[in-house]
């Protein structure tokens, strides 16, 4: 196959099997980005609080979109039962999630900053473990929590704008998750109603819908747009 070359294209050549030099590496990895938007989200702190079947594919997505520093908080390890939608892998089983997901990161983007936090969120320490983060992304399980976590941040980080989300569970269609912007500071994403203790199970597919949609939030409030 032959492919014209023009004036304004870069070419690279680089040996099979070994890397390129780092500055070159990331200008490849994200080539296919515009650089100006690049650059933003470079500059940019995002948290995620939660690194399950939502915090892990939203860290996963804005890593490899390549957000400069991401702070990840959950006390939790990686169990049997997390692998049907989480993005970790049998050799991580019984680590702890934080730093299973840094290490997972690292693999696929060097040039992001991870800040794993081995901590429980609370309404209280909310604003702490995530200071300095512009955005974060509401990533936690359990409704009552959500509902604390997100408050916490409202309260504490006054300048930060949340992404949360809300059911979804089950088989349900994926056009039934949508984006809401609730207010200027808290975006929310989900059916809002369907809820794993009715026993409607938890599916990689549609959790994934949901995580996408939080992370393409996330990408576009970095770049200026208003979702």
């Amino acid at each position: 196959m032959s492919t014209a070359i023009c004036d304004e294209d870069n070419v690279r050549f680089f040996k099979k099997g070994n890397l390129p030099e780092p500055h070159e590496l990331e200008a490849i990895i994200f080539s296919r980005q515009p650089a100006a938007i690049t650059a933003l989200l470079k500059a940019a702190c995002v948290g995620i609080a939660g690194a399950g079947g939502l915090g892990s594919v939203v860290a996963e997505t804005l890593a490899r979109s390549g957000v400069g520093k991401l702070v990840i908080a959950d006390f939790d390890s990686v169990e049997p039962s997390n692998l049907n939608r989480q993005r970790y892998s049998l050799e991580q089983l019984g680590l702890p999630k934080v730093q299973a997901l840094a290490e997972n990161i690292r693999g696929f983007n060097p040039f992001v900053t991870v800040v794993a936090l081995q901590e429980r969120i609370t309404f209280d320490n909310a604003g702490e473990l995530f200071h300095g983060c512009s955005i974060v992304a509401e990533c936690l399980d359990s409704a009552t929590e959500k509902a604390s976590i997100v408050s916490g941040f409202l309260k504490h980080m006054p300048q930060a704008k949340i992404v949360a989300a809300s059911g979804l569970a089950g088989l349900g269609a994926g056009a039934a998750i949508t984006a809401r912007k609730i207010f200027s500071r808290l975006y929310l994403v989900g059916d809002l109603i369907s809820d794993m203790a009715d026993g409607a199970g938890l599916f990689a597919s549609r959790v994934g819908i949901a995580a996408s949609m939080q992370s393409h939030i996330i990408i576009r409030l970095l770049a200026g747009e208003d979702p």
